[in-house]
């Protein structure tokens, strides 16, 4: 008998790696009928809803929510839903309550776990601490470069901290890669297990390019927000770089937006940037792709890179966080310093063999990677939390 259990995801609508893994764990136990409950904040009016055997309900945010991204916000007077949350967790009868950080709903998870006596899971999705640290550059950037590196860490330090404070309060953990795992045990003492992303190969694939055969222009992609943490400022470095070589046949494709929105078309005059993109509109864009740019430190898994390789486009991304467990340097794509970036890209320019050898290679991954594989991890986790 499966667990019936209780999400309470930090966002389901919104454009992140978090509300898409959301939407495909509500997507998968719809599959397989299995009993969850998904209680998440929405713009609209509150509602509850059943779609087999999933429920959903949806809170409201209110007029007091906090914005801390262009389509996120932490609602200051979510506790004001604790009534309705408990009349439907008491019909539900949850085994299983499962939160996906320290947001307004994962605070309502936790409170009741606790009330309920209700085992409670924690996934972790974002690197909340390296957010921190990279948020705190509009200050440090006027200190000494040893100054500037001291306080960053004091604040990613201290953001860890908190966070594993926090997270101590769940029986069972998740984390994208292994390298998230150890460190969450290692701050929380409590077993994790990998909760990766998966990916869908018929949306996205090399069957949806619709560029010209003889179009010889190199695009270079980039999707996600467009942020600090994202490390967005070194795509106008790589294009300088480039140029600088006498590259000049090539042209950025920018999907998302975010803070650094202005910044980037300014420093960026040649490139497209169609903003957020979904459906056969971001299928398409992906497969139209030469190569996907991606330069996070902080991801801690990175769909966008998933979802390029099923699109038969190589990646090259940083040697920090979870991309790289995704990308196989020298077959998928390649791993590089920021400083190695452009090297990595004019290779691929350079050498169509080794392009459209990855271009392969890519496709041959991702066609291994599915979320019902993903979840039945998951749900195998639960099961030994139980027993």
């Amino acid at each position: 008998m499966r667990q019936r259990v209780a999400y309470f995801p930090d966002s389901f609508h919104e454009v992140n790696g978090v509300a898409h893994t959301s939407r495909n764990f509500q997507a998968f136990a719809e599959r397989h009928q299995l009993p969850f409950l998904c209680v998440r904040a929405g713009s609209r009016e509150t509602v509850f809803e059943e779609h087999g055997s999933v429920q959903t309900l949806e809170l409201r945010r209110s007029f007091a929510s906090v914005p801390m991204e262009r389509d996120l916000a932490f609602d200051t007077l979510f506790l004001r839903h604790l009534r309705m949350v408990r009349l439907r967790l008491e019909s539900f009868r949850p085994d299983i309550i499962h939160i996906t950080g320290p947001s307004e709903q994962g605070i309502l998870g936790a409170i009741f776990a606790w009330r309920m006596g209700i085992p409670l899971a924690a996934s972790w999705h974002t690197n909340v601490h390296e957010y921190a640290a990279r948020r705190a550059e509009w200050l440090t950037r006027f200190f000494s470069p040893r100054a500037k590196e001291a306080t960053e860490r004091t604040v990613q330090d201290a953001a860890l901290n908190a966070t594993a404070r926090f997270y101590r309060l769940a029986k069972v953990l998740f984390a994208p890669n292994d390298e998230l795992c150890t460190l969450l045990t290692n701050a929380t003492g409590k077993p994790c297990h990998l909760m990766q992303r998966g990916v869908e190969t018929n949306t996205f694939s090399p069957a949806y390019r619709t560029r010209p055969q003889d179009d010889k222009e190199f695009v270079l992609g980039f999707v996600g927000r467009l942020s600090v943490e994202k490390n967005v400022a070194l795509l106008p470095v790589i294009q300088r770089s480039l140029e600088s070589r006498g590259i000049t046949n090539f042209r950025f494709l920018v999907i998302g937006h975010g803070s650094e929105d202005a910044l980037l078309k300014a420093a960026l005059p040649r490139a497209e940037f169609p903003g957020v993109l979904k459906g056969a509109a971001l299928a398409t864009a992906y497969a139209n792709m030469d190569v996907m740019v991606f330069p996070s430190h902080t991801d801690t898994f990175g769909n966008v890179v998933l979802e390029a390789l099923a699109s038969g486009v190589p990646a090259v991304v940083t040697p920090d966080g979870g991309p790289k467990y995704i990308v196989r340097n020298d077959e998928t794509g390649y791993i590089a310093t920021d400083e190695g970036f452009p090297d990595a890209i004019e290779r691929l320019l350079r050498e169509p063999t080794t392009l459209a050898r990855m271009r392969l290679a890519a496709r041959e991954y991702a066609l291994h990677c599915s979320w019902d594989a993903v979840f039945e991890r998951v749900y195998d986790a639960y099961g030994k939390l139980k027993n």
